[in-house]
């Protein structure tokens, strides 16, 4: 599992907002280069994990995996939840969801930091989760289709119907947050547009960049920010597929700041 050579594939097609949505003109427009890939069976929610260098992976089953940026297993975990449909990094542990409304705190060795707790909603189609600057959580759901902000013990802060999106959002998958500009980062599957979304940190759309040229059905993002890496699960050929990546800024905006990086070089 070794990542291939290096590819200049780009995403000439990419939705900008200044152009599409309607919004002020953009410096830098959502961007993507393809720089590698690896197979690795059901990637589903991934988090990069600057402690490790490497991803954690939800496959929907009981585990979840830290894996190297290459690919090689460097530990399992398990919760006290049936399955991890989703996870992320909260602080120096990982916050879990099971796609059904509960959610649990473990350590990165899967020690449980409290019992499983449920949404005030009671049913959430939790497909993936990240949390924002001020400590309240950003999950995306297909069953209904939302873009939901909690508290972070479960209270429904707000929502976007994302139906509501031109073009919708309609079977989201998987959420990263760029902690440089606030920007979440949503892959729509197979089903839906097959696509990636971007919005600012209130949830504005500000570009969409079609991914079927690198894969089909992607079910997880992560990002490295501080080496401007995106990485991109896909479950059609079980893969997860490696870019650099530029996000939307505005015209006049300065250098970004770099981002968490490896800890560990």
């Amino acid at each position: 599992m070794r990542l291939q050579g290096r590819a200049v594939k780009r995403v000439m097609s990419a939705l900008v907002l200044g152009m599409t949505f309607g919004g002020a003109g953009a410096a830098v427009a959502l961007d993507l280069v393809l720089t590698g890939r690896y197979s690795l069976n059901r990637p589903a929610s991934l988090e990069y994990d600057p402690t490790f260098c490497g991803l954690w992976i939800a496959n929907e089953g009981p585990e979840a995996l830290l894996v190297t940026l290459e690919g090689d297993e460097l530990r399992r975990i398990t919760s006290d939840l049936s399955r991890i449909q989703a996870l992320t990094l909260e602080g120096d542990a990982l916050l879990l969801a099971d796609g059904a409304g509960l959610f649990q705190r473990v350590s990165k060795s899967g020690d449980a930091l409290g019992a499983p707790f449920r949404i005030d909603s009671g049913w959430a189609d939790t497909e993936g989760i990240v949390v924002d600057a001020d400590g309240s959580l950003i999950t995306v759901e297909d069953d209904p289709e939302r873009l939901s902000w909690l508290s972070p013990d479960g209270r429904v802060l707000r929502q976007i119907d994302t139906m509501t999106l031109t073009p919708p959002l309609s079977e989201a998958q998987g959420i990263a947050r760029d902690p440089r500009t606030g920007h979440l980062l949503i892959v729509d599957d197979a089903e839906g547009t097959n696509s990636l979304y971007e919005f600012d940190a209130d949830g504005t759309l500000l570009a969409i960049a079609p991914l079927a040229s690198y894969g089909i059905d992607p079910e997880g993002i992560a990002i490295r920010p501080g080496s401007n890496q995106l990485f991109i699960a896909f479950d059609g050929g079980a893969a997860i597929a490696s870019f650099e990546y530029s996000p939307t800024l505005p015209e006049g905006a300065g250098a970004l700041p770099p981002g968490a990086d490896c800890m560990m070089f």
